[in-house]
C-alpha cells in the first residue's frame, strides 16, 4: 500500500517530518504526489478547515490542522477515511508532546526527521489487516467524518484557490439551504392557513344562508 505522511509547519508550509512508503507494484508516482503535499502545506493558512479530505484519482490526501501543524496522510481512496482521520489525530498527540514547544524556533526543513520512528510504527497499527478488522474500536468521538469537507487536489493547485475560500462556499451554500428550508416551511405554513380561512369562510356563508334562507 503506498502511502505518504507529512507533517508541516502552517505558517510557512515549512517541512518538520515525513515518511514514505511507496508499493513498487502500483505504478504511482510518489514524487508527483510529494509535490502535490508540500504546495499544499505551503497554501494552508489559519483560515483553512482544520479538517479536510483532497481527492487525486484513487488516492486520497487527508489533513488535520492542530495547533499550528498540518499533519496530512495520503493513502489509497478505498482506506477509510474515520481510520484516517484516528491515525492523524495519534500523530497529533505525541508530536505536540515531543516537539510542541520548539516547531515556531526551527528554521530548516525537516528538524524533526526522527519522528519517522513513530509514524512508521503508528502507520503499521493502522494499515495493517488485523487493525482494520478492529475499527469498531476506533474512538468514536471522533468527529462526524461525513461533515469533513472533500475537494479535489488538482482544482485548489492549478486554480490557485485558497482551501478556506472552498470553505467559505461550503458554508455559504449551508446557510442558502438551510434559508431555503425555512423559507419553505414559511410559505407551506402560508399556504395551509390559506386553506383552512377558505373553508371557514364557506362554512360561515353556508351557514348565513341556510339561516337567512330557510328562516
Amino acid at each position: 500500500m503506498t502511502t505518504l505522511t507529512m507533517i508541516a509547519r502552517v505558517a510557512d508550509g515549512l517541512p518538520l517530518a515525513a515518511s514514505i512508503q511507496e508499493d513498487e507494484q502500483s505504478g504511482r508516482d510518489l514524487q508527483h504526489y510529494q509535490s502535490q503535499a508540500k504546495q499544499l502545506c505551503r497554501k494552508l493558512n489559519a483560515q483553512s478547515p482544520d479538517r479536510c479530505t483532497l481527492e487525486a484519482g484513487d488516492m486520497n490526501f487527508h489533513y488535520l490542522i492542530a495547533e499550528g501543524v498540518c499533519y496530512l496522510f495520503l493513502c489509497e481512496a478505498s482506506f477509510p477515511k474515520k481510520m484516517a482521520f484516528a491515525y492523524l489525530e495519534e500523530l497529533h498527540t505525541e508530536f505536540y508532546d515531543q516537539y510542541g514547544k520548539r516547531v515556531t524556533t526551527v528554521t530548516r526543513p525537516y528538524s524533526f526527521i526522527e519522528f519517522d520512528t513513530y509514524i512508521q510504527k503508528t502507520k503499521r497499527s493502522y494499515v495493517d489487516g488485523r487493525a482494520r478488522r478492529n475499527f469498531s474500536s476506533i474512538n468514536t468521538e471522533l468527529q462526524d467524518v461525513q461533515r469533513i469537507m472533500v475537494a479535489n487536489i488538482e482544482e485548489v493547485l492549478q486554480r490557485g484557490e485558497c482551501l478556506s475560500a472552498l470553505d467559505t462556499k461550503a458554508s455559504n451554500l449551508t446557510s442558502l439551504s438551510k434559508k431555503y428550508r425555512s423559507d419553505a416551511k414559511y410559505l407551506n405554513t402560508r399556504s395551509t392557513y390559506a386553506k383552512v380561512a377558505a373553508v371557514t369562510v364557506c362554512v360561515i356563508t353556508l351557514i348565513i344562508y341556510v339561516r337567512f334562507w330557510w328562516l
